[in-house]
């Protein structure tokens, strides 16, 4: 743990009564000599070398390995291979090569290592099925595999070639094997019942792989099983009581994401203590679960999306055991909520709880009420000075009134917040700005007024939304000037005026930017070809994350207008580029230099005063898979090269004056006849034909006929009209007399 280099390990070699060598994280990347000098020292009983960016020995040196060498630590370096030279120390207890860059197959010569009780290869990239050899290590106790490429059916892992046959007093080999870890790997089939013949086993965690059939009733035999995590697998059935019969002992249940159904009697109490557990995706039954009840050291609890109807009891509020996690998201939950013992994270988004916000701890962190009917104002909880770990604050799709109080000045770790879809009104808060959080969204709510400065101080979003608000006011230049991080802008549906400033182009990051639905006027700027993100084909990130999360899994979400309709992007945000300027007031041509855009997948200048011919390079866009230019001036012919946009399954270019033939390509033709009316094209799809000069042949065909019926009625109205009005013109006495006669009328 210093900052140590070193070229060479010969120094080693003079300390003949060494036993213990630790120079875990020093820099040996050009001592190539670590090998030959530690592994044939004579007395050396522990060597760690940790993070001392190791890499293979491109020599394969035989070395006269030492006899006494028992605990060998290479974790966290860059060995793609094992060295053969650990295979000749007979001797070892314990090896360690996890978060490696390890490959291929797992070597059968671990088996010749007879005493060894600890093997940890996590977080490698084997890839080959777990060889038999290992299995007849009988003094292993600790088998950590997990986070590897491993494909092979779990029954072939305990139930192997080697152990056919007489499988339950092979199986007694293993009695001493307390730690077994495959998580996140490709291992399949059913777990076999023999699991339940590992007597020592103290954690066994099969998460994260194929993993289907029933969960066995042999776990219930495992009365030393401390930890058991079979999460995210495809596993389903009923569990029963008799699962956790003889599981006194266990600590933690992390069992998520199977199709398993629990509802034991209401009477039963469970034989173990939990800290931990996690049932969510399970099928609990529409009551709330009593069996929590006696849960007494409970300290982490997930049971979201396990089919809960049932009014929050008091009981479980009034749990004298303090959460530092609770997850009950998803279910039907029902009742009001005054106070939450929790100190970390608080999940309760998409169930029915009503009334005022609950009271939480000053250690809370993580707060997500989503999805519910909360109602009353924001004050209490923004303004109690206690709170100043948050770090997530969710409250979005509720039922809250009032203004967002100007008490943010504690907020000082804030990095996400969720108010939209409420009943809110006012004006941003100014202390709000100094909270410096990646996301912000207000959408859907009653706001109004200009944006405050104070929010140019929030350089870290990523993420602004105040959409569907009646915010005002020029769209501030501040944004592309401070604001430099942002990868998701939002100001649609609000009373903003003005022009676009040419700053927004300053944006590197931005993928989507959302300014429809405004009184924008102005022209389109040549600039916006420098907005970077979207002239790059992005194949790579899916997610679009935050650097600031380390403890919590955590994406950021967007509601975007795509392809005519609105959709919440989560997984995928990061793949997702858009522009909107729709229904604004727009004037000019479309600049050629949109066309760079070649990253966009979503393109909307729809209800604007756009003019001119629209630009050809349009047609290099070839990701775009929607394109609305419907209801401006535009004029001309669609351009030839549009027949390159491949992935478009959203198309407009209806009320314009645009004229000439459709390009044929397999897209274009796949269109209604509604996407290109209002215009004087012709061709498929439209029943239009078009003429060799690309004129619609119907309305030529009109200009050349004569109908007789139109030209008749024509010439007998102006030659009844003149026949009256002719002598009146010219014959004074006619003009005198019809006059007369008028005025004896009125």
């Amino acid at each position: 743990g210093n900052d140590l280099i070193s070229e060479s390990l010969q120094w080693v070699s003079g300390l003949f009564s060494l036993q213990y060598l630790d120079l875990s994280y020093a820099n040996l990347f050009k001592a190539t000599d670590w090998l030959q000098v530690t592994f044939k020292h004579p007395s050396l009983l522990e060597l760690h070398l940790s993070a001392c960016i190791l890499e293979d020995d491109p020599h394969l040196i035989s070395v006269n390995s030492s006899k006494s060498l028992a605990v060998l630590d290479l974790s966290w370096n860059s060995l793609s291979s094992v060295p053969k030279s650990i295979f000749s120390l007979h001797g070892l207890v314990s090896i360690d090569l996890r978060f490696n860059s390890l490959d291929g197959r797992i070597s059968d010569y671990f088996g010749n290592i007879l005493f060894l009780e600890v093997l940890d290869l996590h977080q490698n990239s084997l890839n080959s099925s777990i060889p038999n050899s290992l299995f007849c290590l009988n003094h292993l106790r600790f088998l950590h595999l997990s986070s590897n490429k491993i494909q092979q059916d779990i029954s072939e892992i305990l139930q192997n070639n080697q152990l056919s046959g007489h499988l339950t007093y092979q199986l007694g080999q293993f009695k001493n094997l307390s730690y077994l870890s495959l998580a996140q790997n490709n291992i399949s089939g059913p777990i076999p019942s023999s699991i339940g013949e590992l007597s020592s086993l103290k954690y066994f965690d099969l998460s994260e792989n194929q993993l289907n059939g029933t969960f066995p009733l042999c776990f219930g035999q495992l009365e030393s099983l401390e930890t058991l995590d079979f999460g995210y697998n495809l596993l389903e059935g009923v569990v029963i009581e008799t699962h956790f019969s003889e599981l006194t002992r266990l600590t933690t249940l992390k069992a998520s994401h199977n199709r398993l159904r629990f509802e034991p009697n209401s009477s039963w109490i469970p034989p173990f203590q939990c800290q931990i557990i996690e049932l969510g995706h399970w099928h609990l039954g529409s009551k709330f679960p009593l069996w929590l009840k006696f849960q007494k050291e409970l300290s982490s609890l997930d049971i979201s999306h396990v089919g809960i109807s049932d009014v929050m009891p008091t009981w479980f509020v009034n749990l004298p055991t303090q959460f530092e996690y609770l997850n009950l998201s998803y279910n039907q939950l029902t009742g009001g909520i005054s106070y939450l013992n929790v100190t970390n994270s608080i999940d309760l988004s998409s169930n029915r709880f009503t009334g005022p916000l609950p009271k939480v701890l000053s250690t809370l962190r993580y707060l997500f009420l989503s999805n519910n009917s909360f109602s009353g104002s924001l004050s209490e909880l923004i303004c109690n000075p206690s709170l100043k770990e948050m770090v997530a604050l969710y409250i979005d799709i509720n039922l809250l009134i009032g203004e967002i109080p100007d008490c943010w000045n504690h907020w000082e770790n804030l990095a996400y917040l969720n108010l939209g879809n409420n009943n809110l009104t006012g004006k941003i808060p100014p202390t709000l700005g100094y909270t410096n959080p990646c996301m912000l969204n207000l959408r859907n709510n009653s706001m109004f007024g200009e944006l405050p400065s104070t929010l140019r101080n929030s350089w870290s979003l990523v993420m602004l939304d105040l959409s569907e608000n009646h915010f005002s006011g020029s769209v501030p230049t501040w944004i592309g000037d401070k604001l430099s991080n942002l990868v998701v802008l939002s100001l649609r549906s609000n009373n903003f005026d003005g022009y676009i400033p040419h700053k927004i182009c300053d944006l590197q990051f931005l993928q989507n930017l959302d300014l429809g639905h405004n009184n924008i006027s102005g022209v389109i700027p040549k600039c916006f070809s420098n907005l970077s993100e979207m002239a790059t084909k992005n194949e790579t990130n899916n997610e679009l994350s935050t650097p600031y999360f380390i403890d919590y899994s955590f994406y950021l979400k967007a509601l975007l207008v795509l392809k005519g309709q609105e959709d919440e992007y989560g997984s995928t945000l990061g793949l997702v580029t858009s522009l909107d300027l729709s229904a604004n007031r727009l004037r000019g041509e479309i600049p050629k230099e949109i066309g760079s855009l070649v990253g966009l997948l979503s393109l909307n200048f729809s209800g604007n005063l756009l003019t001119g011919n629209i630009p050809d390079n349009i047609g290099n866009m070839e990701l775009m898979e929607s394109l609305d230019l419907s209801m401006n001036r535009l004029n001309g012919e669609i351009p030839p090269s549009f027949s390159n946009l491949n992935f478009l399954n959203h198309f407009n270019v209806s009320y314009n004056n645009l004229t000439g033939h459709i390009p044929t390509s397999t897209q274009l033709q796949s269109f209604e006849n509604l996407s290109y009316v209002g215009n004087h094209l012709c061709g498929p799809p439209l029943t239009k034909n078009c003429t060799s000069k690309n004129i619609p042949t119907d309305v030529g065909n009109k200009g050349r006929k004569v109908n007789w019926l139109y030209v008749s009625i024509v010439f007998g109205f102006v030659l009844g009209f003149w026949s009256v009005v002719a002598p009146l013109f010219f014959i004074r006495s006619w003009r005198i007399a019809y006059y007369q006669k008028l005025d004896q009328i009125c």
